[in-house]
């Protein structure tokens, strides 16, 4: 076994690795950018070498520099983790040069499957079923276009060396392939260091299923079931699970089966993973093709830990240490049910835009995951996270923007899914946009909870955006009863506050509670709490200033049992913004006799910004298509912003005259920096 590893990534795969490996004895050594130099997992490894500025293509994607790293510390294998140079032959093949063992599968698996052309090839000619499209060299945008309009629309254009949803456009007419066609170019040369790029036919309403393999050097390779990836936003995944509420037995074993020939054939070992599209109105399950396999550890492999027992990690460091896999495949169960929500550093309130800078509070429901595959086992209630972060830490925006990873496991898909929004309504995160709120909403959506999901549940059922959670009168009324009771502690301190209230002067009993636009009558008498005349059987223990509170409601005679209700409260002018069940609410709460004059109580109304074009996130401003004077027609592109790697087209809202020009191409732009304004 290793007595040394390195690790060529960052993050909290990074500090995965560490932890693992530390639990098998390893020493560890992390390398590290300008970016990362107080990163956690630069702390928690035993030594750490800085290797370059905060650009990746700077330091994380240099081969010479992480060998470099190795010689300096006499560490014998890198385990690359996902991104960056995890699936780069040259990587795996400098190391071999220097006799270091790359913690991976062998280059020539690496060559074959992780070209995403060749793959196809490849699996076609194993008589493995693969999507229509077109894998050979594209010319140029002309080229394309023909080659689109053979396929049939819609078309997904894919940058050959793409992953992680970067380098992907999806086109529904010949005018998207051409807008899309060499912006795709140009993220896989800027992501991966590769502008070619393939075309297939986009099957509509599709699942996305990936099947977790596992090999050894000694020729025995084992599938580990599979992962639901199909809830996912601009091709990136947000939601996982394991296993898939629509994979039977039967589809289960043909998958599995089909993926290890598939892996045989190219002699592969160690972790990697198949994906597969599949139909969803197929409901024999026989409809799938081959997508691509991911010659490296998967962002989600979490939920397959979790149901299987099985530390990925690990197997991945004793495979590449000359070990057999000690299972085989009749070991292999499923045990429970895994979810993973994704919880990354964007505005779902402002159309998903990325979000960076400082994790001003940083508090996740449970301490960074430290062992114990499933969180029951070390004690957290099936509840894991798996990040990379701390707070005062700062979100750049050189790399993906993922926060952490929160992993919920339990008997059954319902209680897993409970579980995850119970454990999201306590994640507290402040000075940077987040999706918490989103991915509870999805927790409890109807048709998630029905299992009825597609590559297109995002854009189908939030097609106007996200706006938070709805919130039933159930849930409304026992907001307006904790309304007014964290606003009757607020009263009572200030009346004990020397000078401001008197020494008589009681607190309100009655209040007004104004959410959502609808009001409601709350009274507080001794231990007794009514809303609009009915009782509301409330325990909860409230401090003014305390950010989080855990409330119970409906408790037996006993005071037992009930249904606990966790809310991040925050004071706002005349009231207070309950963070709750996938939702900010705000809550204005009155005295009753107060409230009357609420119509009076003039809210500011903001500008009208609709004439400027405004930069919706911090980033780079790659290309301006207009100048002063131009006429514009809604819908128009008019600028083009990278930000996290990723190319957004910024187009015309409605008609107008370009006025002013306030930015120019090659410059990096705060959020909400005007670009230009319209007259």
């Amino acid at each position: 076994m290793f007595k040394k590893i390195l690790i060529a990534n960052r993050g909290e795969i990074a500090c995965r690795v560490i932890k693992t490996a530390r639990r098998m004895g390893i020493q560890t050594v992390a390398v590290y950018s300008d970016a990362d130099a107080r990163a956690p997992f630069v702390q928690m490894a035993d030594e750490a070498v800085h290797i370059g500025p905060a650009p990746a293509s700077e330091s994380y994607l240099i081969a010479d520099k992480i060998i470099a790293a190795c010689k300096q510390t006499g560490a014998e294998a890198v385990h690359p983790g996902y991104g960056f140079l995890s699936e780069r032959t040259s990587f795996a093949e400098a190391l071999a040069a220097e006799n270091v063992e790359f913690i991976g599968p062998p280059v020539n698996a690496i060559a074959a499957m992780g070209d995403k052309i060749e793959s196809k090839k490849l699996a076609r000619e194993a008589g493995v079923n693969v999507v229509p499209g077109y894998v050979g060299e594209i010319d140029d945008t002309e080229h394309a276009v023909r080659i689109s309009n053979d396929i049939g629309y819609p078309v997904m254009m894919k940058a050959s060396a793409g992953g992680g949803g970067k380098g992907m456009r999806l086109a529904y007419s010949e005018k998207d392939v051409r807008e899309g066609f060499e912006a795709t170019k140009r993220e896989g040369l800027n992501s991966f260091g590769d502008d070619r790029v393939f075309i297939e036919k986009f099957i509509e309403n599709p699942r996305h299923i990936e099947i977790q393999i596992l090999g050894d050097k000694h020729g025995n390779v084992i599938y580990l079931n599979e992962r639901e990836c199909s809830i996912q936003r601009r091709h990136q995944k947000v939601v996982e699970e394991a296993p898939s509420p629509f994979v039977t037995p039967e589809m289960r074993k043909a998958m599995g089966e089909q993926c290890v020939a598939l892996a045989k054939a190219v002699g592969y070992y160690s972790a990697g993973t198949v994906e597969l599209i599949v139909s969803g109105a197929d409901k024999t399950g026989q409809s799938f093709y081959f997508l691509e396999m991911n010659t490296r550890l998967q962002v989600e492999h979490p939920v397959t830990e979790c149901i299987t027992g099985v530390d990925l990690v690990e197997q991945m460091i004793k495979v590449a240490a000359g070990g057999k896999l000690a299972m085989t495949q009749d070991d292999v169960k499923i045990d429970g049910w895994a979810i993973e929500n994704r919880v990354y550093a964007e505005d779902p309130y402002r159309g998903f835009l990325p979000s960076t800078g400082r994790l001003v509070r940083y508090d996740p429901p449970v301490t960074g995951w430290k062992g114990g595959i499933r969180g029951v086992d070390s004690g957290n209630g099936g509840i894991r996270v798996d990040d990379g972060v701390m707070e005062g830490g700062e979100v750049s925006m050189f790399y993906d923007p993922m926060i952490a990873k929160l992993i919920t496991w339990a008997p059954t898909r319902d209680e897993a899914a409970d579980l995850q929004i119970k454990a999201l309504d306590a994640f507290e995160i402040e000075g940077l946009g987040h999706n918490i709120d989103f991915v509870s909403a999805i927790m409890q959506h109807p048709r998630f909870r029905s299992g009825d999901l597609t590559t297109g549940f995002i854009a189908e059922e939030y097609p106007e955006g996200f706006e938070g959670a709805p919130a039933g009168r159930k849930l409304r009324t026992r907001l307006a009863a904790m309304g007014a009771f964290v606003a009757a502690a607020y009263a009572d301190r200030a009346r004990r506050t020397d000078g401001q209230l008197g020494d008589r002067l009681r607190p309100p009993a009655k209040w007004s509670v104004k959410i959502d636009g609808e009001f409601h009558n709350a009274e507080l008498s001794g231990d007794e709490i009514t809303v609009d005349g009915d009782i509301v059987d409330l325990a909860m223990e409230y401090t003014p200033g305390q950010r989080t509170v855990a409330a119970l409601f409906d408790t037996d005679e006993n005071g037992e049992g009930g249904e606990e209700l966790i809310v991040q409260i925050k004071p706002v002018p005349a009231g207070f913004e309950f963070t709750t069940r996938g939702a900010k609410h705000k809550l204005r709460v009155l005295p009753t006799r107060v409230a009357k004059f609420d119509k009076h109580m003039i809210e500011k109304i903001p500008p009208d910004m609709s004439k400027f074009l405004v930069c919706p996130m911090p980033g780079l401003l790659v290309s301006l298509n207009v100048g002063e004077g131009d006429e514009v027609q809604p819908g128009q592109p008019l600028a083009v912003v990278e930000a996290m790697k990723m190319e957004n087209i910024l187009r015309a809202e409605k008609a107008g005259k370009v006025a002013k020009v306030n930015a120019k191409a090659g410059e990096s732009l705060a959020v909400d920096a005007i670009i230009l304004e319209l007259e």
